[in-house]
């Protein structure tokens, strides 16, 4: 069965969470702890019956796991590399949930036409990290393209949000705190008003090195710092957070 859904060059990975399982290309911009944290961190904010959208979803894997960890009614998932976005249709349909998680081929920046004005409840983003600067080599790359704001950048991705979201709905983004002013600064140049934000860092005494952030379109102001999280507790020890998170009963 595995089989008939992967490619030659394909891998399957198991999330460990409902029995929930992700096509891989090895070649390609595999997920990380990034993606795992911010689907925890947008889970606690979306309702039952909510509609959700995943901006540059890559390959599924925040759909995937918020379709466990939340209540959500339908979650789509847009990602403009076609291939990518065909691997991330056979992971939904591999794992039946085609009824919940629908995968769009496309640009984000063409939301407005394809989903129309305040249809979301939620929306998520692990975006490009790294400014569109000089030195790329390859600019079609699908891990470039996946890492560099190529396609798009911080500004698209708020902007549209600020489109598609109801008011009082909600974007949460994973990011680099070297980021956090010029996330801040566009959210509220859009309308979206920052209320929680957390720093992850890799452990105690240690630098952060991601920051989850969450706004609320048309919110009020008022913005909530969450207590840090941290990945490890010691060498090599998972925190028991980051264990929760990822749904290990015993560290690993």
């Amino acid at each position: 069965m595995e089989q008939d859904f992967l490619f030659p060059y394909e891998r399957l990975d198991d999330l460990q969470l409902g029995g929930v399982k992700i096509i891989q290309n090895p070649s390609w911009f595999c997920f990380g702890t990034d993606a795992v944290l911010l689907a925890d961190y947008a889970s606690k904010s979306i309702k039952k019956n909510a509609r959700v959208l995943d901006l540059c979803t890559g390959n599924g894997i925040i759909p995937l796991l918020l379709s466990q960890k939340s209540n959500a009614n339908k979650i789509y998932g847009i990602e403009i590399q076609n291939k990518v976005a065909e691997m991330a249709k056979r992971s939904v349909f591999f794992n039946k949930l085609d009824s919940k998680i629908e995968i769009i081929s496309g640009d984000l920046k063409d939301s407005e036409a394809i989903f129309g004005k305040r249809f979301f409840n939620n929306i998520t983003c692990n975006p490009p990290y790294k400014e569109n600067g000089g030195g790329l080599t390859n600019k079609s790359d699908s891990t470039t393209l996946a890492r560099h704001e190529i396609l798009c950048n911080l500004e698209d991705i708020i902007r549209v949000s600020s489109i598609l979201l109801e008011p009082l709905g909600k974007l949460c983004m994973i990011h680099r705190p070297e980021r956090l002013a010029d996330i801040l600064c566009l959210m509220r140049k859009y309308k979206i008003e920052p209320k929680r934000l957390r720093f992850v860092h890799p452990s105690s005494g240690k630098t952060a090195t991601m920051i989850l952030v969450e706004g609320a379109y048309c919110g009020r102001p008022k913005l909530f710092l969450d207590p840090p999280l941290y990945v490890y507790k010691d060498t090599n020890i998972y925190s028991d957070e980051i264990n929760r998170i990822y749904g290990r009963k015993t560290e690993i």
